[in-house]
């Protein structure tokens, strides 16, 4: 996917962006965000901790069709991403990947300042938060640790990386066994392993790894990882019984699930609700200038899909667009009444 490689602006201090609308988050709602920001003829940025646009279909599915997006009988996630960056690359959105935003200030002017872990600084007319479920951090394979990066995954970004290899999915959940059916067709071998006989996947999806011959093997659990450079041997040891196998392996995918955590947002004041940011109908929070849009907000009779998120931050980039420029109209007009 096409990301725009402008650097901030460097001061003797940190790099300094300025913009009209900081969208911190980078799944779908942020990337149509910055689709609608840039329609409104607005500078915008968007910061997202991931190093990769997408968000959580592009850690955990992008592979995956998704059935639910108005217009798309079905769409693979990965694709969606795609689609939605190519939307937005017209109006030369400013992407700041890999970096969290930690601290929130304001200028005396009451327009916001956003400071990211890596030192960049945002100056910014409003800010719309849009981060999803918050950060979310992988449970670790306490056996693979020593191989992470060299083999053992907890994303499969590009299913393509691990053609030809002997690979090892570890996990019960919808994740592990999309992994596992996803790289049957390209990888040598595929194997399951999952420390309980019982599955937290959909049993649609059980049924086609098992149809696609790819070993389940229960009731144990990864002790080791063995190789030189890389991963070369899985030793499994089965839960009862205590006996162990080796399993060639070239990948090791951990797919053990994930804990979601809003981290340093939960210190800028922001009135949460349930680990959600309580916004109104404008889409606005309780702080000035501050707005929300997607998974990561919560309302009365509030649903959430990605469809909703488009919704909504569509409404907080025009009502944000109204507290910078007073003036401005709250509704731009259709995008069919301009000039392609």
């Amino acid at each position: 996917m096409s990301v725009p490689t402008d650097e901030p602006v460097t001061t003797d201090e940190s790099p300094v962006v300025e913009t009209d609308i900081l969208i911190i988050g980078a799944g779908p709602s942020g990337l149509y965000g910055a689709y609608y920001a840039g329609f409104r003829g607005l500078r915008v940025a968007v910061m997202d901790v991931l190093p990769q646009l997408g968000g959580q279909i592009s850690a955990m599915y992008p592979e995956k069709p998704i059935f639910d997006i108005a217009g798309f009988p079905s769409v693979r996630g990965r694709d969606l991403v795609d689609n939605l960056v190519a939307q937005a690359e017209p109006y030369g959105v400013r992407y700041l990947l890999g970096e969290r935003a930690v601290e929130l200030s304001y200028e005396p002017d009451g327009r916001p300042v956003v400071r990211g872990d890596r030192g960049t600084t945002v100056r910014a007319g409003a800010v719309v938060i849009t981060g999803g479920v918050g950060t979310f951090t992988p449970r670790p394979l306490p056996a693979g640790e020593d191989y992470l990066g060299r083999g053992q995954v907890y994303f499969v970004p590009d299913p393509a990386d691990h053609t030809g290899h002997d690979v090892v999915v570890v996990g019960g959940g919808d994740s592990a066994f999309d992994w596992a059916a996803t790289l049957a067709p390209i990888a040598r071998s595929v194997r399951l392993v999952h420390r309980t006989a019982r599955f937290r996947a959909h049993q649609a999806t059980v049924q086609k790894v098992r149809t696609l011959g790819i070993e389940i093997i229960t009731d144990s659990e990864v002790s080791a990882l063995h190789g030189t450079s890389r991963v070369e041997q899985v030793e499994v040891r089965h839960r009862t019984t205590k006996a162990t196998r080796l399993l060639p392996a070239h990948s090791v995918v951990a797919a053990l699930g994930f804990v979601a955590d809003l981290g340093p947002l939960q210190n800028w004041g922001l009135d949460l609700q349930a680990r959600r940011i309580a916004v109104d109908t404008r889409m606005a929070t309780n702080l000035p200038r501050v707005f929300a849009a997607g998974d990561i907000t919560d309302y009365p009779g509030k649903v959430r899909l990605i469809a909703v998120g488009f919704g909504e931050a569509a409404t907080a980039v025009n009502n944000a667009a109204t507290v910078i420029d007073p003036e401005a109209a709250l509704f731009p007009g259709h995008s069919t009444d301009k000039e392609n």
